[in-house]
């Protein structure tokens, strides 16, 4: 059983960071990463053509994680294979000692680097959850059985910072047909407001859902970057407050793991656990968990 499954299950904290792959095969970061991660977090989430830009593939990259002796979540996106791809890449996930694993749709090839790209979306993110489950049920998607069964821990992405009641609901909806479809823990879009993740967190707990939630973290590399998020990305909203606190700064590593750690213990008793997207900053990570508390 992966630390990650383990302390999930048993309601132990739960930390988790994240590797973006690179434009390339220099995989020299991928190692010097996994150096400052393990032993801190539980996993590493490893994104897979992150924001549809073509980077070195995920699976590889847990594969080089694995060896470096840190453990990993395996992003699979829905937007670039079919489903034969998609069950093909589980099953060699799993020969190669993969366990966790986050289903997501995957942005839009126009929003990248490759806009020319074909989209393929055969499934979304809830029927991937689903043939996830029914892969750990020893058979493919049209019910042939397997000859070796998986074990695959799958979860899901969550956003509770929804813009208006409308989405808010949708995110509700959505979030209770993953855990139909299988998903056994959420990580959620970065949150930035602690009322605003109470708030969702008691509408999960109304709705009865027992499935662990990391709550997703980012540290801002400076005010320019709240403002980009703000204006630009779905779901996400930085408070004024900590806007000005990154403009008026003169130590912006410093403020931004004070802001990040602050977050984490204000939100640390409402969920099971913290998903930090660092974004580059993989060396901060010992040095917020340790502003934290954890």
């Amino acid at each position: 059983m992966s630390l990650m499954r383990s302390q999930l299950e048993t309601g132990e904290f739960t930390v988790t960071a994240e590797i973006g792959p690179l434009k390339g095969t220099d995989t020299s970061e991928i190692w010097e990463v996994a150096e400052i991660l393990k032993g801190k977090v539980a996993a590493a989430n490893v994104t897979d053509q992150q924001s549809a830009v073509m980077r070195l593939g995920a699976l590889a990259t847990c594969h080089l994680a694995l060896d470096a002796g840190l453990e990993t979540v395996f992003q699979i996106v829905t937007r670039d294979r079919n489903r034969m791809a998609l069950e093909s890449d589980l099953l060699s996930a799993a020969v190669l000692g993969m366990e966790n694993v986050l289903a997501i749709t995957g942005d839009l090839p126009s929003l990248g680097d490759h806009p020319q790209a074909k989209p393929v979306y055969d499934v979304d993110s809830v029927q991937l959850l689903e043939m996830i489950k029914t892969l750990n049920g020893g058979h493919d998607m049209v019910g042939n059985e397997l000859q070796g069964t998986p074990n695959l821990f799958a979860g899901a992405v969550v956003n509770p910072g929804a813009d208006s009641e409308a989405s808010f609901e949708l995110q509700i909806i959505k979030m209770a047909q993953k855990i139909e479809a299988g998903a056994k823990f959420f990580q959620t879009q970065a949150v930035f407001d602690a009322s605003l993740f109470e708030k969702f967190m008691k509408r999960v707990e109304k709705e009865g859902f027992k499935v662990p939630v990391l709550v997703g973290l980012i540290p801002l590399k400076n005010a320019g970057m709240a403002k980009y998020m703000n204006k630009n990305v779905s779901g996400i909203f930085v408070p004024q407050d900590i806007i000005d606190q990154m403009a008026k700064t003169d130590d912006k590593v410093k403020t931004s793991i004070e802001i990040t750690a602050k977050l984490m213990k204000e939100m640390k008793d409402m969920c099971q656990g913290a998903h930090l997207m660092t974004l580059g900053w993989d060396k901060y990570v010992p040095a917020i968990l340790e502003a934290s508390g954890l």
